[in-house]
């Protein structure tokens, strides 16, 4: 009996000690300069991040200013990379020091990590795979933000190319997300400049000797038009004989990935210069004998003598 009531008196202790300790302002002030220091952690580290943005991106502005310049491209693919690693690398100090407020052995938590890590490691070769290809696609330069590839069957524009994966926007508005590993095989359409090929189709009645001089004469006057084209477009010359039409093809060397709408302007000017020539463009066309008539051309005449 005396045991019991010994061990009530020492837990109604505890818990007056208890309650003296979270109702004292020893406990609030250690919670009020926990939450403090964590503010304050969460505000350098906001700082720290935008500056951090604003001088890599003048780093970039003056090397595309400088002898050593890049292009575009790679800058953009460079400075999101850079600025990712940047918040990722400051978001892990700031984990850390948060949990430092809280009295945690941090020491022994990364030991404890690193182990896992580790034992996590041999289970995560896809993940090595892609950081390691990640790597080789930015140092290699095989594609940057901006360009319009085809890679693992699916076409687009990048978007980000990160270290684990990269992005790519369809021309519909998907975004398609590729791990770096499934990234076999690139083609890269907007590294060199792009070919425009047209066709056009002229009727057999009419000049082609003709036809071709008064497109050869408009080709002439393109570039001044359009400065995506490099040269001025060339004309190969007859390119199919087909049912009832002459096919004339042209090629125009233009602007990396310029090549769609370049298209679409050739065929509107030759179309319209070929209206004012009188040239006709040709149409689907029909011959239809009716049997009335294949019988009046075989039947004998009954006239004369």
């Amino acid at each position: 009996m005396e045991d019991a009531l010994t061990q009530w008196d020492e837990a109604i202790t505890q818990w007056d000690e208890a309650v003296d300790y979270f109702t004292g302002p020893k406990f609030w002030f250690t919670i009020g300069e926990g939450a403090l220091q964590i503010i304050a952690i969460l505000a350098i580290s906001y700082l720290i991040i935008k500056v951090g943005n604003r001088v890599i991106s003048q780093f970039f502005a003056r090397r595309r200013e400088g002898p050593f310049s890049i292009t575009e491209r790679r800058e953009a693919t460079l400075k999101k990379l850079i600025i990712n690693a940047l918040r990722y690398v400051v978001y892990f100090t700031a984990f850390i020091m948060i949990l430092e407020t809280f009295t945690l052995d941090i020491g022994a938590l990364l030991a404890g990590a690193g182990i896992a890590g580790l034992a996590i490691g041999f289970g995560a070769q896809n993940l090595v795979r892609d950081i390691i290809s990640g790597f080789f696609i930015i140092f290699e330069d095989q594609f940057s933000v901006g360009d319009y590839i085809l890679a693992s069957g699916v076409e687009g524009i990048v978007e980000e190319v990160g270290i684990r994966t990269c992005k790519i926007k369809g021309f519909t508005g998907e975004v398609h997300i590729l791990p770096n590993g499934n990234v076999t095989q690139v083609t890269n359409y907007s590294i060199h400049n792009s070919f425009a090929i047209v066709d056009v189709s002229i009727a057999y009645e009419e000049n082609i000797e003709k036809a071709e001089q008064v497109i050869a004469d408009l080709l002439e006057e393109l570039p001044d038009r359009y400065p995506e084209m490099i040269t001025v477009p060339e004309l190969l010359g007859v390119q199919n004989l087909a049912a009832s039409e002459v096919v004339i093809r042209i090629m125009a060397e233009v602007e990396p990935m310029e090549h769609f709408s370049m298209s679409r302007a050739i065929r509107k000017e030759v179309k319209n210069r070929l209206d004012m020539e009188g040239i006709e463009i040709p149409f689907p066309r029909l011959v239809m004998y009716s049997r009335h008539e294949e019988e009046t051309a075989q039947e004998p005449s009954k006239t004369g003598g």
